[in-house]
This record gives C-alpha cells, structure tokens and sequence, in this order.
C-alpha cells in the first residue's frame, strides 16, 4: 500500500483546508490548483465508497476553515448560546462537504478507472456542476466557489465571458492537467492545453467588453462603524443619525454619496417626515443623490422589507430578493409553526421582494442594487442588465466580525464587477467598504472597524459581456457534454 492509499484521508484533509489559502485574504491562488490536484489524484485510487468518504474529508477541511465565521455571526452577534450555534455551524459544514462527499462517488460510480479521459474531462466538469448545485438547491450558497479565488490570476480573464462557474471549470481543468503531468499522462499535449488555457486567460483579460456611459461620478462610501450589538438600540438611534449626516454633509461636490445596509435603523415610515425630508433639502442643495439602506414595512400587507432607498432624487425603493435562511427568515414556519422561534434568530420575518423591481435612478444613471449576501449571486446579479450603468451593493458584515468572511465578500463583488462590466460600490457598516472599477479592480477601500468616508471617481458603463448575454448556460452545457462524453468513453475504453 503506498503512502497516498495510507494516509489519503489526511492529505485530502490538509488539501481542504489549504485551498482556503486561495481566498481572499491571502489570495494565494494556486493553492487552488494544488489542492484539487490533490483530491483528484485521491480519487483516481478510490472505490466509489472511498471516494465519498475523501470528498466528505476534502469537505469538512474546505469548508471548516472557510465558513467558520458562521459561528461569529450566530453567537456573538445573534446572540445564540455557544451549544446551539456550535450545532448550527457544525451542521452547515456537514452538509456543504457532503457535495464533493456525493461528487466523488457518483464520478467513480460513473467514470471508473484512471484514464487521461477521466481525469481531464470527468473530474473538472463534475466539479463545476456540484458548484453550481451548491449555488442553487435550498436557495443556493455559493460561499467559497473556486472560481472567486482566481480574481488576481490570468484565469479571471475569463469571467467576462463564462461567469464565476466558468473560471471554476478552467480553474479545477488546471489542476487535472497539472496531475496529468505529474503522472507522467500526454505530458506534451498536457503541458500545451495547461500554457494555452493560462495564456488565453492572460490575453482576454486584455479585452473590453463595455465602454464608459456619460461623465464620471464623484462618489463617496460612507462608514459608519456602528457596533453590532449597539445598532438597533433605542436610544442609540439619534446618535446613529446624527453620525452619517456628519459625515455626509461634510463631503463637497459628490453626485453619489452611497450608506450601508439598514444605515438607518429604523422603520420608514417612522422617518417618512422627520429625518428623511431632512435629507432631501440638504442633498438637494447640493445636487447630490443619496442611497442608503432602510427597513420599510408595508402596514398593507404587513410585510417587513428589507431595502435600499434613493434620497435627493425621486424617492424610488429596492426590495431585497434573496434573503438569508435563518438570518432574515425562518425556512418552513408554516410547517413548524413557532417552534422555529426557539432558535432566537433576529430579523427573521422579512419578505422578499419580487424579483422583477425597477431599476433604481441615482446621480442621472440606472443602478443595479444588491444587498449583502445578494451579490454573491452572479446569475441575479446580471438580470438587471446591460440597462443598469453601475452596481452599488449595502451591507453590514459587522456581523461577522474579525473574521475571513469581510474579506471573501469583498472578493466575491470583485467578480460581479468583472463579471458585468461595471464599477461597483460597495457601501458596508463597519468594512470593507470599496470603490471597484468595471475590471474588478479594488480603486479604493477603508479599513475594517473605523470611522471613514471613502471617496473616488466611477464611470458608468454600458454594454454587455458575454456573461451578461448568456449567463452560466454555455459553461453548464460545456461541462454536461465533457461530463457524459469523458464518462461514457471511459467506460468504453474499460
């Protein structure tokens, strides 16, 4: 038995955990490559049963590093007892491993052997498929998706005609390329697709896609930093007032001027004719345009909304399509009634808004909105275009604290902008705030945890990517096709 037979379990293991690496905030891209590179050399010495039980170990490795801010986010800002959020984040890393876990099996159920086919075509488009299952089933999280890691590589060149899945799809063909190699299989024809795929991602990145809409903007982030667990405090409304209007106020001749999710904690309607028209006068003088997140409920139907507002201009709404299970809902609870209740959630009775919503109008162009966990969403993300010019995503990741997770957020809004074509702002409570240009490339940004105003200049685009035209369809269908033909040739060549 060879050391791989041995102790696979620990490497693919130690393979999960390193492939966080990746990710933003160490960014160490290849570490991508490398581990996959590893789970599928596993693989191709695996039993179907083997090969679940390494996917499963791949997984609690991947996604026990990456996701661990869940735990932050449900005890010390939800403020659910160490048990219980314990529970709660232990169970969503079992279930997120049990996709590459379920990936592994069924490919050496379907595709056994250790042919070049397989480990070209097979594993790679597998892969991909089981990412976007993740991003989709039990309404979807694409949290740690491969692909986003690659947003400094040569291989996000790609993003702008196949989306996050397609850079996931070369990314993971890489590493069964580069195990081709070390396995001593076509070495030649190995080594010349692995050169052809990194420098074909060198040189569309060189490509433009869209072309600037109008004059620039002047824009400004404002960063409150209001703590978490102060935010929604009673007495702590006008102090939270008071802060971003200071800050406002004291930026000069800004078109845009963007604040964070729920920036104003507080219902609209109980705002509608103090603070708000407040606002109005003071931005109109200026001839500036706020947006700014604000809960509205509608005493009609008497439904919560979580939104984001423009303010300066006509008073237009964004309601929040793709809430967060168990953080803005509670899954189920015509089934379960109020038993759900005793897991204590906050902010869980918001509804969704529909998902056909009008484009917000902010400084003279269309603006797609999104709102925290929504961005991570590249397919909903591009519905809004290519009519909207410019993407301004709100949110509050002081829930989640010191953690990775304001960091891969921010990574995963890099690839939207690239995705689309178009700058994005990204507006946060207490960081990272960041202007990025319609490249992906981070302009300017704040600190975590500190007062500030960022500001910069946007130019808004118009067009549209490949991505935007087509969305995941090509990629998927690629994938499918090399999926069954690698499979069914495999077993044929058995």
């Amino acid at each position: 038995m060879s050391k791989t037979q041995r102790f696979g379990g620990l490497f693919v293991l130690i393979a999960g955990v390193m492939a966080v690496s990746a990710f933003a905030p160490l960014g160490w891209f290849p570490f991508a490559m490398l581990s996959l590179a590893v789970l599928f050399n596993q693989w191709l010495l695996d039993t179907p049963r083997q090969a679940f039980w390494h996917g499963a170990l791949f997984g609690l490795g991947y996604f026990g590093a990456g996701v661990s801010w869940v735990f932050v986010s449900v005890h010390t800002y939800g403020h659910v007892p160490v048990p219980a959020a314990s529970l709660v984040a232990a169970a969503l890393v079992v279930v997120l491993a049990l996709y590459p876990a379920l990936l592994g099996y069924g490919l050496r159920r379907f595709a056994p052997g250790s042919s070049w086919l397989v480990v070209v075509s097979v594993f790679p488009s597998g892969w991909v498929l089981a990412e976007w299952l993740r991003g989709w089933l039990f309404t979807g999280f694409p949290w740690l998706t491969i692909g986003s890691s690659q947003i400094d590589a040569p291989l996000a060149g790609y993003a702008p005609l196949l989306g996050n899945y397609g850079v996931g799809w070369v990314t993971a063909l890489s590493a069964a390329l580069l195990l081709m190699l070390l396995r001593g299989q076509a070495r030649i024809p190995g080594l010349a697709l692995l050169c052809a795929l990194w420098l074909g991602g060198f040189f569309a990145d060189r490509l433009e896609w869209t072309s600037p809409r109008g004059a620039a903007l002047q824009v400004a982030l404002v960063q409150g930093n209001i703590a978490q667990e102060n935010k929604w405090a009673p007495e702590n409304l006008l102090y939270t007032l008071e802060r971003y209007s200071a800050l406002t106020f004291a930026q000069r001749d800004q078109d845009l001027i963007v604040w964070p999710e729920t920036a104003i904690p507080a219902f609209y309607h109980q705002v509608e004719d103090s603070f708000i028209p407040y606002l109005e006068a003071e931005l109109q003088a200026t001839g500036t345009t706020l947006l700014t997140g604000i809960p509205v409920l509608d005493m009609g139907a008497w439904r919560y909304y979580n939104s984001v507002m423009t303010i300066g201009e006509e008073r237009r709404f964004y309601y929040k399509r793709h809430l967060v299970p168990f953080g803005e809902y509670l899954p189920l609870r015509w089934l379960l009634g109020e038993r759900l209740d005793a897991l204590a959630v906050p902010n869980a009775d918001f509804s969704p808004g529909d998902d056909r919503q009008a484009l917000l109008q902010a400084a003279g162009v269309p603006v797609a909105a999104s709102i925290c966990f929504e961005i991570v969403f590249g397919a909903e993300i591009i519905q809004a275009l290519p009519e909207a010019a410019l993407l301004v995503n709100v949110s509050n990741d002081g829930w989640f604290g010191d953690s990775l997770a304001p960091h891969q957020h921010l990574e995963m809004s890099r690839m939207r902008a690239k995705e689309a074509g178009r700058p994005l702002l990204r507006a946060t409570n207490t960081g990272i705030s960041a202007i990025i240009d319609h490249t992906g490339r981070v302009t300017a940004r704040s600190r975590q945890f500190e007062e500030v105003v960022v500001n910069g200049t946007v130019s808004p685009r118009q067009g549209a990517t490949p991505y935007v035209r087509f969305g995941d369809l090509p990629v998927l269908v690629l994938a499918l096709v090399s999926l069954l033909a690698g499979g069914f040739g495999a077993r044929h060549k058995r």
